[in-house]
């Protein structure tokens, strides 16, 4: 009688662990879903936007490591960043998040540390490795 007893228990454990695995492993399908939805509007998430580097001989994330650096070393200069169109309230403008969206256009988060906007670049890499960036938009929150 007492192996019956364990032996039902035991398999009262399987199955709760065996539900519980497949919830598990359901939540985990709908968020790698989820994650490559989200990576699609990414430069390395995206295959055209990284052929198009790729026919150019370039490696995507070199460039997308070229960009962020020609957008935050904007940040370094005592006046702000000069890309941001907005002058600061309670100082300077800086940049502080960039997202690549593919190979042309970068969005980014700014603030002066009480206000703050978002902003989208159209970037190009010149034949000299130089980079070119161009604000095409920007919006700055209000209080």
């Amino acid at each position: 009688m007492n192996e019956k007893k364990i032996f039902e228990d035991q398999d009262a454990k399987i199955q709760k662990l065996t539900t519980s695995t497949k919830k598990s492993d359901s939540i985990v399908n709908r968020l790698e879903t989820k994650l490559l939805d989200e990576n699609y509007f990414t430069l390395l998430g995206n295959d055209n936007a990284m052929t198009y580097f790729e026919k150019k001989g370039v490696e995507a994330i070199d460039v997308q490591n070229k960009v962020s650096n020609a957008i935050l070393d904007k940040n370094a200069a005592p006046e702000g960043n000069s890309l941001v169109p907005y002058n600061g309230i309670n100082g300077e403008m800086r940049i502080n998040k960039i997202k690549f969206l593919n190979h042309r256009w970068v969005i980014a988060d700014f603030t002066d540390g009480d206000y703050w906007g978002e902003m989208i670049f159209e970037y190009f890499i010149n034949e000299d490795s130089s980079v070119d960036l161009t604000t095409l938009g920007s919006v700055l929150y209000t209080k």
